[in-house]
């Protein structure tokens, strides 16, 4: 063998640089291979699946069209990652009738471990290119105020969480549709689960590519949080002993990767926004803020937990969309910021104009009062954002104390936050961190002092208002109990365990428990101006035999629909595409994906014919 470097388009993004020729295949130069069935199927592939598995199927593919070759030496991928990767993408082929491209046969053309192979998608989770060793002899508190590439944050997390092994952990939420893991760094005194009372909350930073300083505070914050605890500050020890805490630092790192092209400095305002599909991340959440405006007027309606409507699905969601939705299902968060870039300002929900024709309008949720709470828990916490002075970055918004209405500033549908609010228990407000969406890396220690108070105070509202546990006579927990307040359009609900958190700022509420065949039970509650952690109000509900409530029963069914639209969308369906598969004849004798392949000629890919 004689290496050789790579040249094939749809393959050189693969973690090494040269090839040899013949391939696996046989195919023995560079024009073979790309006039090839097998090369055309794994450049459209992301196409054919929708995103689906990808690029995992077209690094797999390369490592067998383009070996890797290092000192004359051909290296077989691994046959482990072969087998993964079919066993995870296996439907995503049957869902479009095609068979399993017989060039990603794991016997075939895979090794084993011990035969030496490398693993062909070890790029996806940062595990090549990772960040450069830093001198050992640092203190432990040590952090590098630069940008991180998509490998050196993985690296970093992954290091931090590792130092702080018994108070965090990592995960990913999803993937983007480069392929690339969403991963979370998450602090708890028992990572991984959800704990009693212990209320949930979450960052999200870079939703748009081009506006990284959100993306690099959250990076710094784990490795303050990790540092500080181990040091002993009392403030993180409290903190973490009694939160569970998500810090997502990239939410698009698809973006963030063309916005980093052009390199710091380069405040661009269009360039890596969008995830690689092209989608504003921030536009692509579901449209519930009509509906929650529909039903205000309705007596007795309730402007929470609203369903996602089956015409959202039609529509082109992002996986990364996806990821967080299912997120917010599988933790019962109670407190969320989004950290944005290009002013210096907290907005708040709504973000989406109760009249739809009106640009700038000030739309109130139900809870204005805990929203206008939690907004300037971050901006008074600001040195700059506080600053009465009107000449500098956010200073249109300094008679407003630094925080605004969503929609008053600008109206947009299809908001994270509002769909946090109407979807979930979540609260979520979004923080504009500054007026440069891609700073100089000298810029990055001064942002981090001017933030780090206010990230730390924003969190520690999560333990504002109310919680407790809701339960049957005999101390068996109620899930989706509801949790009303008088007054307030708007309820949470309990979750798996029993246990809620309703967040309320300081005065006297009536509090009511409610759950379909029990009977509602009410209590008064005085929340005092001084109180900094959540008060404990339990409820024991008894059986009643029959509903009272036809409202609460129909709003319970909207709510808990048992044919959740999120776990049976099928990302593969051909919506709008009711004759894909073909009126005619040759419709029917060949699939749709059939079309792809006409420019082969004598060289169809019959082998992806199912028979």
């Amino acid at each position: 063998a004689k290496c050789v470097d790579i040249a094939l388009s749809s393959c050189t993004d693969v973690a090494y640089t040269q090839m040899v020729y013949p391939n696996f295949l046989d195919q023995k130069s560079r024009e073979v291979i790309e006039y090839s069935s097998e090369y055309l199927l794994i450049s459209v592939l992301h196409n054919l699946l929708q995103g689906e598995c990808n690029p995992d199927l077209r690094l797999l593919g390369c490592s067998v069209l383009a070996p890797q070759c290092e000192k004359d030496k051909v290296i077989k991928p691994c046959r482990h990652v072969c087998e993964n990767l079919k066993k995870n993408c296996l439907p995503a082929f049957d869902a479009i009738d095609m068979a399993w491209p017989y060039f990603l046969d794991c016997d075939r053309f895979f090794a084993g471990e011990e035969e030496g192979c490398f693993d062909p998608l070890a790029k996806l989770r940062g595990e090549v290119d990772a960040e450069e060793d830093v001198p050992s002899d640092l203190p432990a508190t040590f952090i590098q105020f630069k940008h991180h590439s998509y490998s050196q944050m993985v690296s970093t997390l992954k290091k931090t969480a590792s130092k702080c092994s018994h108070i965090a952990t990592t995960y990913s939420i999803g993937r983007s549709f480069e392929g690339k893991d969403l991963f979370v760094i998450e602090f708890s005194t028992k990572p991984g689960h959800h704990e009693l009372l212990k209320p949930e909350f979450k960052y999200i930073g870079n939703m748009h590519g081009n506006e990284v300083v959100g993306k690099e505070l959250l990076i710094y914050l784990a490795q303050y949080l990790c540092s500080e605890y181990l040091l002993g500050n009392p403030r993180i020890q409290t903190l973490i002993n009694n939160t569970r805490i998500h810090l997502l630092p990239s939410l698009n790192p698809d973006g963030y990767e063309l916005a980093a092209e052009e390199g710091a400095g380069y405040n661009g305002w269009v360039i890596g926004r969008q995830t690689a599909q092209n989608l504003d991340l921030n536009r692509n959440f579901p449209d519930l803020t009509s509906e929650a405006y529909r039903r205000a007027g309705i007596r007795g309606a309730r402007l929470d937990h609203i369903p996602i409507p089956q015409s959202y699905w039609w529509g082109k969601v992002a996986p990364e969309t996806k990821a967080v939705m299912k997120w917010l299902r599988s933790i019962p968060f109670v407190l969320s910021a989004s950290l944005h870039g290009g002013e210096l300002v907290v907005t708040y929900p709504y973000d989406y104009s109760m009249h739809p024709m009106e640009e700038k309008m000030f739309s109130p949720t139900p809870d204005e009062k805990v929203f206008k709470m939690l907004a300037k828990a971050y901006a008074d916490a600001h040195p700059v954002i506080s600053d009465r002075s009107e000449l500098r970055c956010g200073g249109n918004f300094v008679k407003r104390g630094g925080i605004i209405n969503g929609a008053e500033w600008y109206s947009f549908t299809g908001g994270m936050a509002d769909f946090n609010y109407l979807h979930t228990n979540c609260f979520e407000v979004t923080v504009e961190v500054g007026c440069e969406k891609f700073p100089l890396e000298e810029e990055l220690f001064t942002i981090w002092h001017e933030n780090k108070g206010a990230l730390l105070n924003y969190m520690e509202m999560v333990h504002r208002g109310i919680k407790g546990i809701v339960s049957d006579k005999f101390g068996n927990p109620i899930k989706n109990a509801r949790i009303s307040v008088r007054g307030i359009q708007h309820d949470i609900t309990t979750a798996a365990d029993g246990d809620y958190w309703r967040l309320l700022p300081p005065g006297t509420y009536i509090i009511s428990a409610q759950a379909p065949g029990y009977s509602r039970v009410m209590k008064r509650v005085t929340i005092p101006a001084r109180m900094k952690q959540a008060g404990r109000v339990d409820f024991v509900l008894r059986p009643v035999e029959a509903w009272p409530n036809k409202l609460l029963r129909r709003s319970m069914e909207d709510a808990y629909d048992p044919y959740d639209p999120l776990e049976l969308f099928d990302p593969h369906a051909q919506h709008g595409q009711p004759e894909a598969r073909g009126g005619s004849a040759s419709g029917r004798e060949k699939p749709w994906w059939w079309s792809y392949f006409s420019s082969l000629d004598l060289h169809k890919p019959l082998w992806l014919l199912k028979q």
